[in-house]
């Protein structure tokens, strides 16, 4: 039987791709930055994947809690960082801003 988790999910060379560009090492998963972009990556693969299917109620509800999840990170992000260039440079290279 097949996972019923997303693409993204499954493709840890996706992954991986988005933590060595966004993280301090290569195994930097915990960091505000690469955690922001793991979810704006999931993100988008649900936004595309809601296109398709629009009455998919239960993946839109999964959307919205990572697009709050994400919000929280970066309120945390911009909090813990003094260098408001840093968040602006991370918000651009996540495509928000």
């Amino acid at each position: 039987m097949a996972s019923k988790k997303s693409k993204f999910n499954q493709e840890k060379s996706e992954k991986k791709k988005v933590i060595t560009k966004f993280g301090a090492h290569e195994k930097d998963t915990g960091s505000p930055s690469v955690q922001i972009a793991l979810l704006s990556e999931r993100i988008k693969y649900l936004s595309g994947h809601l296109k398709v299917h629009k009455k998919d109620k239960h993946s839109r509800r999964g959307l919205l809690k990572l697009v709050g999840e994400r919000r929280k990170l970066i309120n945390y992000f911009k909090r813990v960082t003094d260098d408001k260039a840093e968040v602006a440079k991370l918000l651009k290279n996540v495509g928000m801003e």
